[in-house]
């Protein structure tokens, strides 16, 4: 058989996932290559890799192929009724497994390096119309004038579909250097706005910071790529030079977080951590086995911290989490997190196409698997009490308003309370 090389090995923590301006999905890099030189085989209940497929399982398959090509009341191409097949077949396994085409592949690499090329605006469906959330720092759309709260009304002359955001999307993308005109609609400005923008390489930060009364620090993390660790570890320096002083404390904040990258999660935990176990996962090949250690050197000095979580906090966030809440690093607040426990493996196929495969299952710090079950905090915000999102308004525009954020207020007070137990126990004689 042929040998085939594969240039890139990808390894998710993937959670219940968002929808961006920059189509994000999320993955770890593992390997640089692989290269497969064996016959395809079947995964048997006695681990027997090495056997091909009986011939005559390839035979129904064929079969019904056959019929299928033959008889289905439209005609389908060869080609449509294999990848058909092939993505039912992974789509079976479990929820996180799927079979990826070259687009779905592409906004995996996308989010793995956190850079893009296109025009650097967050959009997302708001009330029936595709609304600019964020325009990117620094990107050939915020230095042009584009502002948060516009709408899209056209990209390039076609009218944006709200039934296809992935469309608007693909039409902002584009070599670096070329031009997309964008129409967009303001509430102060009666005439449509119109943009003519030259795309350019976008880098997507995934952590963004604010300092706080009493020298504590708000971190908030939408997602782990692999910048994530490097963004948040500048956010930390920022916050204590804004401060002039060391933070007295910080509240993590990973709601609504879906996940990411595995190594991000890892290299998050291990800022605030000094040793000891960060993640364990195991599985059947032999690099899904595998435990992540945590280095000296805590970037708060011991502050205490308080990390914030929900049922959109997943995978990634939830390692975050156990690995925190397991060392006693911070006091877990808000609600149960996601509960997902595996890790997904994406391996790329000759024709550009992907299988997005489950191949590990993790464990936090204490051993514990958290699938289907998920984090409990350690201070538990009643769902009651908090205001109900209106409408086609993303609800995470409120986080780190302490004005409107219920959950932040409980975060500050379980800080405050963390605070002066240090400082009772220092002052103890």
């Amino acid at each position: 058989m042929s040998r085939v090389v594969m240039p890139f090995r990808f390894a998710l923590v993937l959670g219940v996932g968002v929808i961006m301006g920059f189509g994000l999905s999320v993955g770890r890099t593992v390997q640089a290559q692989r290269e497969i030189d064996r016959p395809v085989s079947v995964l048997s209940d006695q681990s027997d890799n090495d056997k091909t497929v009986p011939w005559q399982d390839a035979r129904l398959l064929a079969e019904v192929l056959e019929h299928v090509r033959k008889e289905y009341v439209e005609k389908i191409s060869d080609q449509e009724l294999i990848e058909a097949a092939i993505r039912g077949m992974i789509a079976d396994l479990d929820a996180h497994s799927a079979f990826l085409d070259p687009q779905q592949f592409d906004e995996i690499r996308i989010s793995t390096t956190g850079e893009y090329s296109g025009v650097g605006i967050e959009v997302a469906l708001e009330n029936g119309v595709v609304k600019v959330i964020n325009p990117i720092e620094g990107t050939p759309a915020e230095k042009a004038g584009v502002l948060a709260g516009d709408t899209i009304l056209a990209v390039d002359g076609v009218p944006v579909n709200v039934e296809n955001l992935n469309d608007t999307i693909d039409r902002m993308r584009g070599k670096a250097g070329t031009a997309v005109k964008i129409s967009i609609a303001r509430a102060d400005v009666k005439d449509p706005l119109e943009f003519t923008l030259s795309r350019a390489a976008v880098q997507v930060h995934s952590v963004r910071n604010k300092l706080l009364d009493g020298g504590v620090g708000y971190v908030r993390i939408s997602h782990f790529s692999e910048t994530t660790t490097s963004d948040l570890e500048r956010s930390l320096a920022s916050l204590k030079k804004k401060n002039g002083a060391a933070l007295s404390g910080l509240v993590l904040d990973l709601r609504n977080n879906p996940g990411g990258l595995l190594e991000a999660a890892v290299g998050v935990s291990d800022v605030f951590l000094e040793s000891g176990v960060i993640v364990t996962a195991n599985g059947r090949a032999a690099d899904a086995r595998f435990e992540m250690d945590a280095h000296p050197g805590d970037a708060l000095d011991g502050a205490p911290m308080v990390l914030l979580v929900n049922g959109g906090s997943a995978s990634a966030s939830e390692i975050v989490a156990g690995a925190l809440q397991d060392h006693q690093r911070a006091t877990l607040v808000g609600r149960q997190t996601y509960g997902k426990g595996s890790v997904q493996t994406v391996l790329p196929l000759s024709d550009g196409h992907a299988i997005k495969l489950t191949t590990s299952k993790y464990f936090t710090p204490s051993g514990a698997s958290i699938h289907e079950k998920g984090i409990k905090p350690d201070v538990i915000v009643n769902e009651k009490e908090l205001p109900k999102a209106k409408d086609g308004v993303d609800a995470t525009e409120s986080y780190g308003n302490i004005k409107d954020d219920i959950e932040l207020q409980l975060a500050l007070s379980t800080l405050q309370q963390k605070t002066m137990g240090v400082i009772r126990q220092s002052r103890a004689p």
